[in-house]
């Protein structure tokens, strides 16, 4: 084809698309969004400098994005990228399930609080009253405080275990006791209370377990039928389930999940007899009608499952950052409540507005997931002008060298258990924070603050009266703690 005619049909083309998005702007919004994600920190006047969703998904090997956005109680979009499954060419779309992880926690603890509201469990007494099969072992610990559901839904209860690495394809499930009691084939610690009762928040996906024998102790059901009897039915997730493992008739819309250097996990998934904890399979759209009928309820415009009291009480902080089975952050018009999630294969975030029901939600089926998240939960607010989410601004100032120097060493954060260890080092005349395996370049504001641009992390040094630095202040977002500096 000769070169004008080529290029004359390029421009039909282009001239083409942008009449389809001109005349559907809900497209356009789309485009602008996979188009544009978009960094946690910018600098005072330089440009934002964007990515694209299709680029950053083929550099981090992530294979499947699915992402619902919902406004004012209703869903206004759902689109999927990649592959639900590699080998057989599947593609994500609006109803490919996920494994939630921990975003099995929020809708477990409606379940449980839906006893609650009817009177069938306590929130402030002890668990120990309602549980049958099972009974929290009593130590030093729970002499003078009990467990509550409260304190397990808040994750101030004491009780241990963080998180669960699932089952692979040839390995062994554990009853739900077996996992509360640390027995084989179970591949996790006891739950037990090792820290005293309501002293510290510590994030417990042991507790939620549990919650799970909790709500199965007192309906006399499995906990996946009375998750859908309770939650899944009555706010509309005609798509989600607590079943584990996955009956072989949903499977054909499940998401394989894949390793960060993008081979499939063993099986496909893990199987998590930690249903309350790990356990829900689901869609980005599930998950956008749970978080509008929940803050729907909080605001009393709904009397599903929950009254709007408990409902608030779920979306008001009880400890830290942290409600009853939700994250909690921002005030004003700016708080949010929701929750991220971390199986093997699976990484996604929920992000609501708690005086309105609009947010997003995203999930990936892979390991580097987590990698976009943030960035895509920008980009949606960036483009609707949603408050308290879009990138901070930061000046770049000026520090010496010289004196980062006396900035080095190892900062504690004691407010959470086990405390938090904050490594700052110099390297080639630059400042770096390390916290676990997350390590960030720290870039001055003045002569003694400094910011991380790759998350929102600003840190002040302290110097006492012999001007040692003795101490530091970390922000977090919005939440500042002190970090006392140790041997």
């Amino acid at each position: 084809m000769p070169l004008r005619r080529t290029l004359a049909a390029t421009f039909l083309t282009i001239a083409a698309a942008g009449a389809v998005l001109a005349q559907n702007p809900i497209e356009a919004r789309i485009q602008r969004i996979a188009n544009g994600l978009v960094p946690p920190v910018v600098l005072e006047g330089r440009p934002v400098a964007t990515t694209r969703l299709a680029d950053r998904m083929r550099d981090s090997r992530i294979q499947g994005v699915s992402i619902a956005v919902f406004v004012d109680g209703r869903i206004d979009w759902a689109r999927g990228w990649g592959f639900a499954d590699v080998e057989s060419g599947r593609k994500v779309d609006e109803r490919t399930r996920f494994q939630a992880a921990s975003i099995s926690k929020p809708v477990a603890a409606v379940a449980a609080l839906a006893l609650a509201a009817r009177g069938r469990l306590s929130l402030d007494g002890d668990v120990n009253a309602s549980l049958k099969s099972w009974k929290v072992p009593e130590n030093e610990f729970t002499a003078s405080s009990k467990v509550t559901l409260r304190r397990l839904l808040s994750h101030s209860a004491g009780t241990t275990v963080s998180g669960f690495r699932g089952y692979a394809k040839n390995e062994a499930v554990p009853t739900l006791v077996q996992v509360l009691d640390g027995e084989k084939p179970a591949n996790s610690a006891p739950v037990r209370v090792d820290i005293p009762i309501g002293s510290r928040w510590r994030y417990s996906g042991g507790g939620f377990s549990i919650v799970q024998l909790l709500v199965e102790d007192e309906t006399g059901k499995p906990f996946a039928q009375s998750a859908r009897e309770l939650v899944l039915e009555p706010f509309g997730m005609s798509r989600s389930t607590f079943l584990q493992p996955l009956p072989p008739e949903l499977r054909r819309d499940a998401a394989t999940g894949y390793q960060s250097d993008g081979r499939p996990i063993d099986g496909n998934w893990h199987v998590y007899p930690e249903q309350a904890a790990a356990g829900l399979w689901t869609t980005p759209s599930d998950l956008a009608r749970f978080a509008i009928e929940l803050q729907r309820i909080a605001a009393g415009r709904s009397n599903r499952v929950l009254g709007t009291d408990l409902a608030r009480q779920m979306l008001q902080p009880q400890m830290e950052d942290y409600g009853l089975g939700v994250g909690v952050e921002g005030t004003g018009t700016s708080a949010t409540f929701g929750h991220g999630g971390a199986n093997a294969g699976f990484r996604c975030q929920l992000v609501a507005y708690r005086d309105q029901a609009s947010g997003v939600v995203v999930m990936t089926n892979s390991d580097s997931g987590g990698a976009i998240l943030q960035d895509v939960v920008r980009a949606v607010a960036r483009e609707y002008g949603w408050p308290g989410l879009a990138p901070v601004t930061r000046r770049l100032g000026t520090a010496d060298p010289a004196a980062y120097a006396d900035f080095a060493g190892r900062y504690e954060i004691p407010t959470r258990s086990p405390a938090v260890v904050l490594r700052v080092e110099t390297e080639s005349g630059r400042l770096f924070a390390s916290a676990g395996d997350t390590r960030s370049e720290l870039l001055p504001e003045d002569a003694t603050t400094f910011f991380a641009l790759d998350r929102d992390f600003r840190i002040r040094f302290v110097r006492d009266a012999t001007g040692r630095v003795s101490e530091a202040r970390v922000w977090q977002g919005t939440r500042e703690r002190t970090a006392t500096r140790v041997p």
